[in-house]
């Protein structure tokens, strides 16, 4: 028994050590390989450069900067990075090579659903990505529909100063957070869906979609350990995509009981809402192969998202 145990042991610490070996070898030479790349401090085996960034990157990134110049490399665990800092450089990268470099990483957070395959936000340049622009633009920022949608932002700006008044009347206490963001919501959602999602005397359905919304922005902003090492975006070590699932569930639930309640409406009379969601399921019918639910609810999720934020999340 002892010496089974012993052997096991002795493997298990071989293994390790050949791990170890090959880890340096490669890390090496990779490092030779990617001579080519900008000049940067040397990674350390594994992590990279990770450790070098600190509390605060954009401040170890100055710093770095100042000895690497304004363009440098760094390794972020098995991921390359190539950082731009200085005001002519960051021309060059983003006016006049801005169609090669316009991709952008993809968080681990927001990979799930297929949902960088739709998001006009994680999309590359392509055929499908000027689909979504050409739809916002349209059918969203068109001057035309600005100024339709006039007449009701001055509603919700009554219903507002209503608000207002009537807790001035009651001396009744105010949370700003709370009201802006109502405002906000239902300003949204009546623009998308004709209707209210939430009202001032009850705040727990604004709170709800707060939660969501700082929950997403939360977890694709937070460090992310599969971002640097993809080999663990299968074990998912924090937990963030399953978080970012819960709260996109959550919101592709209420779209699709808004959209399928508008194609009952829709079937069974030949009345029409003026707003962005029979907008889109008119485009969604004439364009099929182009444009399907899926697309439509990502587009939705992404807006509400995009409004939201920077409406009053941070109140």
């Amino acid at each position: 028994m002892d010496s089974a145990f012993t052997m096991l042991y002795s493997l298990a610490i071989y293994f390790i050590i050949c791990t170890i070996i090959y880890v340096l070898i490669t890390s090496n030479f990779r490092f030779r390989k990617s001579a080519r790349l900008p000049p940067g401090p040397y990674p350390f085996p594994i992590i990279g450069n990770i450790l070098q960034l600190g509390l605060n990157p954009h401040q170890s990134l100055t710093k770095l900067s100042k000895t690497y110049g304004p363009l440098m490399s760094l390794k972020l665990g098995s991921r390359t990075a190539i950082v731009v800092s200085s005001p002519a450089l960051a021309k060059e990268v983003l006016q006049k090579h801005d169609q090669i470099l316009s991709s952008r990483t993809v968080p681990n957070a927001v990979q799930i659903f297929d949902h960088p395959k739709m998001s006009m936000v994680w999309l590359p340049p392509s055929t499908q990505w000027r689909n979504l622009r050409k739809i916002c633009k349209e059918q969203m920022f068109a001057l035309q529909k600005l100024n339709a949608s006039q007449g009701l932002r001055r509603e919700k700006l009554q219903q507002l100063y209503d608000y207002f008044y009537k807790c001035s009347v009651a001396r009744k206490s105010l949370n700003i957070g709370e009201v802006a963001f109502t405002t906000t919501l239902n300003l949204i959602s009546s623009t998308f869906f004709s209707v209210d999602f939430a009202n001032y005397d009850d705040f727990n359905c604004s709170q709800e979609f707060k939660e969501i919304v700082r929950g997403v922005l939360k977890n694709v902003g937070t460090p992310n350990p599969a971002d640097y090492f993809p080999y663990l975006k299968v074990l998912d070590p924090k937990g963030i995509r399953r978080s970012t699932m819960h709260c996109f569930l959550k919101l592709y639930g209420i779209f699709d009981d808004i959209i399928d309640e508008r194609l009952l409406v829709r079937d069974s009379s030949e009345s029409r809402k003026d707003d962005l969601l029979e907008a889109l399921l008119d485009y969604t019918m004439k364009y099929k192969s182009e444009f399907s639910r899926n697309d439509l609810k990502g587009l939705l999720l992404v807006s509400c998202l995009f409004f939201l934020f920077f409406g009053t999340i941070h109140l």
